[in-house]
């Protein structure tokens, strides 16, 4: 059983009471930093003379469980032989909540997560006030309290005063979703591409260094399963690694933790706090990067490859979208060069607008032609802004989009199948609702240029259109 969930009863206790102090005291037997006082193996013209040397040996250790007033709950460990070697555990998140309480700000907290706040930017304002000055002056406090005592004259003699240095330090940074789905699935993709694609050299790229035959400690990628399946993505380096876990079905969490601030070329002395907090923020900040690309691929999401398929909302099943018909690019070339205007454009008003822009005939490319077309690109979702102009039934409930994380994608150069757009259309001056359409002429196309035009010019505001609108019945 875990120390922290044995004495939790008495903290929430203090919490009901709000009250401040010790409120448990474990003894323990454990190995420690002390001196090993021995005779000298000559003797020396002063019989009381005495060999001191360090060692490691097993003696008493004082666990105390503190909810301090600036800090909240701590742990402080002291050792019972000299040098009184004093331990403490301190978690920012519970400095955190002392500051929003102090500033009577409403927020919902579980272990070291903050699931509800009420304002944010006071959130990230508290983590923000945490300073070595803060710290220093609460520990030394404590330590002056349950620490061993000295005599004035004990005190001159041997110059007493207190350095805390930083052994173990973590630095998280989360991602907050407005709804619960997307963590998993994102998740679990993220762990397969940082297994695969995390190599030592991209490893070492995020911690900022260069990989050399001379690097000592491990480098290496494993996800390790921990408490009733909750699995967590470790990326290793010499004395540091990077972990990935949910936490609560809420956040994402990437979180750094260095056993020695010495590999990262920093001083451990607590004044070097910020230093290390600035360096972490830009380690984190790679990795991220390094996720959001690997994330940010057509293979997780085929969307091409699902265009054509059909669809089926209820009893009505509507066709799937044939991209290389030059009935529907010249469709999704109108709607997607007009804009947030077309939204007040009947089906008329549209025909009249591929019949200019392309010099089409009504007999070539009729009024019904058009409204079967649009309504395919409905059934995608694609023309949701034309819900009121469409003979259709409403679709905006059950193609509403329920995510809220959604990651650009860029178009790959290959040629479209026809040859008859050549040169992309003029833009449109695009009319008001009830206002008539103007005639415009297209550009006449080049006798030099390409028969086939790149799909990084149209396809990647259809990639982007899509991506926010199209139903994914897996959602």
């Amino acid at each position: 059983m875990r120390k922290e969930d044995y004495v939790s009863p008495r903290l929430h206790r203090l919490i009901k009471n709000n009250a401040y102090g010790v409120y448990f005291i474990f003894k323990s037997m454990e190995q420690g930093r002390t001196f090993r006082i021995s005779v000298p193996k000559y003797p020396t013209p002063d019989p009381n003379y005495r060999t001191l040397a360090h060692q490691r040996s097993r003696f008493t250790h004082y666990y105390f469980y503190i909810r301090d007033e600036v800090l909240g709950p701590i742990v402080l460990r002291l050792a019972s032989f000299f040098p009184f070697h004093a331990t403490y555990w301190l978690n920012g998140h519970s400095f955190m909540e002392q500051e929003l309480n102090r500033f009577r700000i409403g927020f919902h907290k579980s272990d070291n997560a903050f699931l509800a706040v009420d304002d944010v930017a006071a959130l990230q304002a508290a983590a923000d006030r945490l300073s070595p000055q803060i710290i220093r002056k609460q520990l030394d406090y404590w330590t002056f309290l349950l620490g061993p005592k000295f005599s004035k004259k004990e005190r001159r003699q041997m110059n007493l005063s207190r350095f805390y240095a930083i052994t173990q330090i973590e630095y998280c940074r989360n991602f907050i979703f407005k709804r619960h789905f997307p963590i998993h699935k994102i998740f679990e993709r993220s762990c397969e591409i940082g297994l695969w694609r995390l190599t030592a050299n991209r490893i070492s790229e995020i911690f900022g260094v260069r990989l050399n035959k001379r690097l000592r400690g491990k480098l290496a990628t494993v996800l390790d399963q921990i408490e009733h399946g909750h699995h967590v993505f470790r990326a290793y380096w010499k004395n540091a690694f990077l972990k990935q876990y949910e936490k609560f079905a809420r956040f994402l969490r990437n979180e750094l933790c260095s056993n020695n601030l010495h590999d990262f070329g920093l001083k451990k002395g607590l004044d070097h706090l910020d230093a290390v907090r600035t360096r972490f923020q830009t380690i984190t900040d790679r990795f991220a990067s390094f996720q959001a690309q690997g994330l940010n691929v057509h293979v997780d999401f085929p969307l091409l490859q699902r265009l054509p398929l059909p669809l089926t909302v209820g009893s009505v099943r509507y066709p799937g979208i044939k991209i290389h018909d030059t009935r529907i690019i010249r469709s999704l070339e109108v709607l997607l060069h007009s804009g947030n205007t077309v939204g007040g454009w009947s089906a008329k008003q549209i025909h009249q607008a591929v019949l200019t822009t392309f010099q089409l005939s009504p007999k070539t490319y009729s009024l019904n032609q058009l409204r079967y077309d649009l309504r395919k690109l409905r059934g995608t979702v694609c023309c949701n802004a034309m819900a009121p102009a469409m003979p259709t039934g409403s679709l905006q409930k059950a193609f509403r989009s329920h995510s809220s994380f959604c990651s650009s994608t860029s178009a790959s150069a290959v040629p479209w199948p026809t040859a008859a757009f050549t040169t992309l259309p003029t833009q449109l001056t695009l009319p008001t609702a009830n206002s008539s359409l103007p005639i415009t002429k297209p550009t006449r196309p080049s006798k030099t240029s390409s028969t086939y035009s790149p799909l990084h010019n149209v396809t990647d505001s259809i990639v982007e259109v899509f991506l926010f609108k199209i139903f994914d019945p897996r959602i």
